[in-house]
């Protein structure tokens, strides 16, 4: 029945007494406390003349009733032998009530006898248990609110009065008082708020006692809501009394009808206050009946009570009425204003009731939404006198309003979502601009409001969600974050408390959402909404308003097509016809205009012309027409006044000024209130009229033009008969006559009114749309919607937060200030803001003051003497470091902070240290973090001009005069401490972290750091650069580096760049500096590391060392030497990583060049010994390559010429390699790859000894000579490798014989002066040519072109047998050509070369043979071929072993016995049973080591 629950071991609310101990058990001891109390009245009462006489006068009683009551009650309680709980508490209570209800008492005896009761009911004797509890509460109650007593002087009325309330106090605070009813608690109630009431007229203690009183009261009951039972039977007040206010599926307690929907509703508790007291001076006096509309539903607004209801013990009904009358107390004030008593209405009793309403709310919470009737009462009665007081001049009642609304947002948000969408829009955004008149007080009270709500984590987004997200609402939230930002913007006046505090409200909502982000759901992963089909926009609904994977995406949806509305709306006001094409093209509207869809998007669009709106519902074209009755039935005029609706109706638009438009529009608005609200009106013609009536009231009335104002008659009679032919009840019209006059139906409503005033009308308009609107979305702790939130005010929050910083002077303001920033830089990375990420960066820069023009002598100084920059510059760096990944073009800003630190000389050593760096320089103490104490040293030592004293030790040493000539002054204590915060600030920015942390950043944040560091390094100019400049490009250049080695997995991503801007320093650098250096050596630290682990990209790198070839002649002798061993260093690391043509072609160009320069040679040639020592490294791609760049060492003079000699050896060593690759080739290919790889194999080879030809020209004879040796070597040790025959006739020409000739040219020419000892080459050089020629002679011979190139051998030595060395002819050559030839001649006629025969034409080889032979040593012929032959085969073959001994003799004495030819000449001649021919032929043919001797000499195969 609407009661309280007591369940076990709950107890209720109780005051211990102060003076007692609180369990008084012992029965004795009871009795004793109450005789003392008995005691206590009767001997105040003997005081008094009158209770102090033996007998009474004219009576036979001997005592007074009264005090024979209290002495026979004195008799009973120590004879009582029962526990006390079972006693009757009437008893023992009843003899102190009659006295305090009598009359005939005074002031003094009534006050005793009510602290006796009091004292009885602290004693926790009354419990629930306690017999007849409830008729003794009762009783209590009833005696105590009904006291009398004479009044002798104000100060013992106080007392009593003081009293009364204590006893209340006491009433609701017992354990017994669940047992009282409905009734008594509204009495208890009453009574205090009439002591509260004639407390105004009494001293300041009772006042202040009577309203404590009334708070505690207040707690008291609205504490005990949560455990108030909620039944049907005490929501509906007995059934059928109240069925007509209640409405809907809910049972949602509604107002009276008639009484709140003609605009003018308003409780008005006439009830008379009284200004009479307790009783006069002269007689006593009962307490006048004061307020008695409690319990008895008195006033206009009451609500209904069942009388059944009020005699059961108490819960929802008392509640309830005492609710109802606190805020009928708002009523109260509202509506009379104030009055001619002792209270104060202007501020004094309105803090009064918003006080009591407060503690209401704070103590019942969440549990009034479980009770329609009081959930009710808060939605309306309470928050329309809230909105009313919200605009009041007092900043304490506005303060005390926003607390209310901030309690109830907390407790019952999702029951009041279009009140406080009207409570922000109305009051809050009102009061906190100045354009609407309010004071700087009111406008202060409303931020600190929005700001206390802004620290509500899911304010802001609850808000956006509800109303933002919805197209019926307002903005609140986009309004709100407007009005911080503007509202922290300090214009043309120093910064103010209110600045800050809207900073605050700004921080607190940035803040929310970087908290929000650690717990996922970030909505950045969401798709962009897009339409693509029509939907009526106005009926998209959401399936679970529960839960976030439904309202996320619904909400989300429905703000897009709030925001394409309003740019249609933009459109439509430009141009309708337009306006419509563009929603229908965005899918809103659909492709065939319905007037539904077309009235919607009038009814429900924000910032439409409302003139455009009204003309076009006003057109007489039959779709408008239709889109006009569509329009009047969007509008729910459900029980609502004429008047009332006609307002809200031409609120919407501008009503036309001609009189059919004016007739269309009232037909559709008088059809559609007819159809909602027929009560009084018989037809909608009646409608129409009195709606045509209303109009011209309206115009009569408010029209300063119109002179005669019409009557209340003059509109009555208007109006008769027009209620299909009666008249319409007289109140009724009267009713609306002075509602017109007083408050005017505005028929041109404002455009774009910003912020309007909540009216009536308008108030009832929401009481209808919250029963309909959307449920309240509740938002948990995640990140759902702040990326599109953050997106709307993250441009007006930065530009807030700067422009406070900047105008702040105390740190407390820069550390808000800077947790602002911080927290827009988590937003922003997190949601993928870049954008804002880079304007924050920017913003920030600015106060850094590093990129201000350095107007100040010493800037160092000045920068730790200033907070603000060293706290900015901290920020920016952090930013950069944590949030590095999301920042594009703001690294150029991070850059000209970082440049200007260098130029000061404040950066931490080795700022862009690499990981290679982290092992070439472990050694180096403290690498790897900023040493506050070491200079800053280049990345690698300068090979150009040294640069300048840096690094913040070396400011500090200039600051300390070490550096300077001139005697300065030493530093004060403030230059030192301002150097030391400074050190402090780089410390704490981790700068260098950047750099080396730069493997982590994205891709993007990546390559727009490497542009910007080429931005910030500048385009190289051919011209003299300032050593400024040059100083910035090196440092840039630098860092580029660091980050192209730290980023070796994503070198594809830098690449380019990198390579053009080092090509760039490259190409226009004609003189050494430090900056090409840079460039140079980093570019080949960067092939160096990259090589082994970017195989793909093994080709772009090496190419890339082109340009070390393109270095100006001044500047590439300069760094010739350190290049060299760079590349030296690049070879011997990576040579298994250079697989292609082209890579190895720019590395041997490099280590060629080096051959002919003194420094740099010795390790190039090094590089080269590496690449071909036994053939470790020789590749068929760098075979040709390495075998030209070892020629350019052998022809190279620098050095000594050992090592043109060493050069000379690796060519010929070379010869093994291709043996090697034939053997493999043949054994692992197929038979046409092997045919083209020996192809190859055989140009290679023809290559080698082409490059050893030019080597056997060379001036020195010990290079020329040894040329000569290992081309002999590599022309006879080709075994393995199967040369094609034509190859060997290439070889003879372009080799054999070209050197040759050009030996014999020197040695004719005038330059043989420079060649020492000619005559030794020349031998060597014939003896290569007998050799060679012998040793092919089978292969040669199947040749073709045999005879041209047996003729060309005859030819040179036909020359060598004539050349004069120093003007006469070699004896050496005279004698050792014919000896050659002779031997020749011998093979050739052995192997059946050369032998007569006889045949048509002659034998021109044979004929042309001897031509040459005769020239050269005419006896030959004879000697090879004589004109008999010997007789005995014996003879013949003594003559030919004699020649092959010769041969062989001379042959194997320059191979030393050893080589192809070299064997035992004796073991042959010895070995007679092997034919002469086979002997011979073995000796020419066979391969080294074929043939050996064994130890007696003899000869073995």
């Amino acid at each position: 029945m609407g009661r309280l629950k007591m369940p076990p071991g709950i107890n209720a609310i109780e005051e211990e007494p102060e003076d007692y101990d609180s369990s008084c058990s012992n029965k004795a001891t009871l009795g004793c406390v109450i005789n003392t109390e008995i005691a206590a009245v009767l001997a105040v009462m003997r005081r008094n003349v009158r209770w102090g006489g033996r007998y009474m006068s004219g009576d036979d009683q001997l005592e007074h009733s009264l005090i024979q009551s209290l002495k026979a009650l004195r008799k009973q309680i120590f004879s009582w032998q029962h526990q006390w709980h079972t006693v009757n508490p009437i008893l023992y209570l009843q003899p102190f009530l009659d006295v305090i209800r009598s009359d005939e008492t005074g002031a003094p005896i009534t006050g005793v006898a009510l602290s006796s009761v009091y004292k009885i009911l602290t004693l926790d004797v009354i419990d629930q248990t306690t017999a007849n509890v409830e008729d003794a509460m009762h009783l209590v109650v009833d005696s105590v609110t009904s006291c009398r007593f004479e009044v002798t002087d104000p100060a013992s009325e106080e007392v009593v009065l003081m009293k009364i309330l204590q006893v209340l106090l006491a009433c609701m605070k017992s354990k017994a008082s669940v047992m009282l009813s409905n009734q008594h608690v509204c009495t208890i109630v009453n009574t205090c708020f009439r002591i509260v009431h004639q407390a105004g007229s009494k001293g300041e203690l009772l006042q202040r006692i009577a309203r404590h009183t009334m708070h505690e009261l207040v707690r008291c009951i609205f504490s005990h809501l949560p455990d108030v039972d909620n039944t049907e039977h005490a929501l509906v007040n007995g059934g059928n009394k109240v069925k007509q206010e209640v409405r809907g599926p809910d049972s949602e307690y509604a107002f009276g009808t008639q009484q709140l929907d003609n605009g003018n509703s308003g409780s008005e508790h006439d009830g008379q206050l009284s200004s009479g007291s307790f009783a006069s001076n002269s007689s006593t006096a009962p307490i006048p009946g004061m307020m008695d509309e409690i319990g008895a539903g008195a006033g206009k607004d009451a609500v209904p009570v069942d009388l059944q209801m009020m005699t059961e013990p108490y819960g929802v009904p008392s509640l309830v009425e005492i609710f109802h009358f606190l805020c009928s107390l708002l009523n109260l004030f509202e509506h009379t204003g104030p009055r001619s008593n002792t209270i104060g209405f202007d501020e004094d009793v309105p803090l009064f009731a918003l006080g009591l309403i407060n503690s209401a709310i704070e103590l019942g919470g969440p549990s009034i939404r479980r009770h329609p009737r009081l959930l009710s009462l808060v939605q309306d009665e309470l928050f329309r006198n809230l909105m009313q007081f919200g605009l009041s001049m007092s900043p304490l009642i506005l303060s005390m309003v926003c607390s209310i609304v901030l309690n109830l947002y907390q407790h019952l948000r999702t029951e009041l979502k279009l009140q406080l969408e009207a409570f922000f829009s109305c009051v809050i955004l009102r009061l906190a601009q100045s354009r609407y008149g309010a004071s700087y007080q009111q406008q202060e009270v409303a931020m600190e409001a929005l700001v206390d709500f802004c620290r509500q984590k899911t304010f802001m987004v609850e808000m956006y969600a509800n109303l933002d997200c919805d197209i019926t609402c307002s903005n609140v939230f986009e309004d709100l974050a407007n009005l911080l930002s503007k509202s922290a913007f300090p214009v043309n006046c120093p910064l103010s408390s209110m600045h800050i505090l809207a900073l605050d409200g700004l921080i607190a909502v940035i803040q929310g959402m970087a908290e929000r982000i650690a717990n996922g759901s970030l909505s950045s992963e969401q798709a962009p909404v897009a339409l693509d089909e029509y939907t009526p926009f106005w009926l998209v609904k959401c399936d679970d308003y529960g839960d976030p994977n439904h309202w996320v995406p619904f909400v989300r949806r429905r703000k897009y097509i709030k925001r394409r509305l309003m740019i249609g709306a933009d459109h439509f006001n430009r141009d309708p016809k337009k306006g419509l094409e563009f929603l229908q093209g965005t899918h809103l509207l659909p492709d065939k205009l319905d007037p539904q869809s077309v009235a919607c998007f009038f009814r429900y669009t924000a910032g439409l012309d409302k003139n455009l709106v009204g003309d076009f519902l006003g057109n007489h074209d039959e779709f408008c027409v239709q889109v006009l009755h569509e329009f009047a039935g969007t509008f729910d005029f459900q029980d609502m006044h004429l008047d009332t609706a006609l307002r809200l109706f031409l609120e919407t638009f501008r009503l036309p000024g001609e009189s059919q438009k004016i007739q269309r529009v009232l037909e559709a608005f008088s059809e559609r209130y007819y159809e909602q609200s027929p009560q009084i009106l018989v037809n909608k013609d009646a409608a129409l009229l009195l709606s045509y009536s209303l109009i011209m009231l309206n115009t009569d009335q408010h029209n300063i033009q119109v002179k005669k104002k019409m009557t209340e008659e003059d509109f009555i009679r208007n109006n008769r008969h027009i209620n299909g032919g009666s008249d319409l009840p007289r109140d009724f019209l009267i009713e609306l006559y002075h509602s017109i006059c007083k408050n005017e139906i505005r028929t041109t409503p404002e455009q774009g009114a910003g912020y309007p005033e909540m009216n009536p009308s308008r108030w009832i308009d929401l009481m209808h749309k919250s029963k309909r609107t959307a449920p309240f979305i509740i938002s948990d702790s995640r990140a759902y919607l702040d990326h599109d939130m953050f997106a709307i005010m993250s441009g007006p929050t930065i530009a807030a937060i700067s422009v406070v910083f900047d105008h702040a002077d105390h740190e407390e303001v820069y550390q808000t200030c800077i947790d602002g920033f911080l927290a827009v830089a988590k937003i922003s990375a997190c949601h993928h803001l870049e954008d804002v990420l880079d304007d924050l960066v920017v913003s920030l820069c600015k106060f850094t003051t590093l990129l201000n023009p350095s107007s100040v002598d010493e800037p160092v100084l000045a920068f730790g003497d200033d907070a603000k920059a060293r706290m900015a510059t901290i920020t920016v760096f952090t930013i950069a470091n944590r949030y590095g990944d999301y920042i594009r073009t703001g690294w150029r800003n991070i850059l000209d902070c970082i440049l200007r630190l260098h130029k000061l000389g404040l950066l931490p050593a080795r700022v862009a240290s690499d990981a290679a760096d982290e092992t070439e320089v472990s050694a180096e103490p403290g690498h790897g973090k900023p040493v506050a104490n070491s200079l800053a040293a280049a990345h690698m030592p300068s090979m150009g001009t040294p640069r300048r004293s840096s690094g913040l030790m070396g400011r500090f040493s200039q600051l300390l005069s070490l550096d300077t000539e001139e005697p300065r002054s030493q530093p004060t204590e403030q230059q030192l401490a301002a150097h030391q915060r400074t050190l402090q600030t780089i410390q704490k920015c981790h700068i260098d972290s950047i750099f080396t942390e730069s493997k982590f950043l994205q891709a993007e944040s990546l390559l727009q750091l490497a542009r910007a560091l080429i931005w910030a390094a500048g385009r190289p100019q051919k011209g003299n650069s300032s050593p400024e400049d040059e100083d910035t490009a090196v440092f840039c250049l630098e860092l580029l580096i660091a980050i192209t080695l730290n980023n070796r997995d994503r070198i594809v991503l830098l690449w380019q760049g990198v390579y053009e801007h080092i090509a760039n320093i490259v190409q226009s650098t004609v003189m050494p500096c430090a900056l090409v250096e840079k460039a140079v050596f980093g570019l080949l630290r960067i092939c160096q590391r990259l090589l082994p682990y970017k195989e793909n990209l093994a080709d772009e790198l090496l190419r890339s060392m082109q340009l070390v070839l393109k270095l100006d002649a001044r500047v590439a002798d300069a760094y010739c030497e350190q290049i060299t061993q760079e590349v030296s260093r690049l070879v011997k690391a990576n040579a298994t990583h250079i697989r292609s043509q082209m890579g190895w072609r720019t590395i041997t160009s490099l280590l060629s060049i080096t051959a002919r320069h003194p420094e740099a040679s010795e390790a190039g040639f090094d590089a080269l010994l590496f690449i071909m020592s036994d053939g470790a490294h020789l590749l068929p791609a760098n075979y040709v390559l390495s075998v030209d760049a070892s020629r350019q060492f052998a022809e190279s003079r620098v050095g000594q010429a050992e090592r043109s000699v060493r050069a000379l050896d690796l060519m010929a060593g070379s010869v093994d390699s291709l043996a090697r690759w034939a053997c493999e080739a043949r054994e692992a290919m197929a038979e046409d790859e092997f045919a083209k790889m020996s192809q190859d194999i055989g140009e290679m080879w023809l290559r080698l000894v082409q490059g050893l030809r030019k080597v056997c020209l060379d001036q020195r004879e010990e290079v020329r000579n040894h040329a000569l040796l290992s081309l002999q070597r590599c022309l006879t040790g080709v075994d393995g490798i199967q040369l094609p025959h034509n190859l060997w006739s290439q070889c003879f020409d372009l080799v054999i014989f070209t050197m040759l000739d050009d030996l014999l040219e020197i040695a004719q020419g005038q330059s043989q002066k420079d060649y020492r000892n000619l005559e030794g080459t020349h031998i060597l050089a014939m003896k290569l040519l007998s050799k060679v020629f012998l040793q092919l002679l089978h292969d040669l011979s199947q040749l073709t072109a045999f005879c041209k190139l047996w003729l060309g051998v005859l030819s040179r030595m036909e020359k060598y047998m004539k050349v004069k060395v120093r003007g006469k002819k070699s004896e050496k050559l005279q004698e050792l050509v014919p000896e050659l030839l002779k031997n020749t001649l011998l093979v050739m006629k052995t192997g059946g070369v050369l032998v007569q025969r006889s045949a048509l034409g002659g034998d021109s080889l044979w004929e042309l043979t001897w031509l040459h032979v005769n020239n050269i040593a005419p006896s030959l012929q004879s000697e090879v071929f004589p004109d008999e032959e010997l007789p005995q085969a014996e003879t013949q073959g003594n003559q030919i072993c004699s020649n092959v001994d010769a041969l062989l003799s001379f042959m194997g004495h320059s191979y030393n016995g050893e080589g192809l030819l070299g064997v035992h000449t004796r073991s042959l001649s010895r070995n007679r049973s092997i034919p002469i021919q086979t002997c011979v032929s073995l000796l020419i043919y066979s391969e080294p080591g074929m043939l050996s001797a064994n130890d007696d000499g003899d000869f073995v195969s």
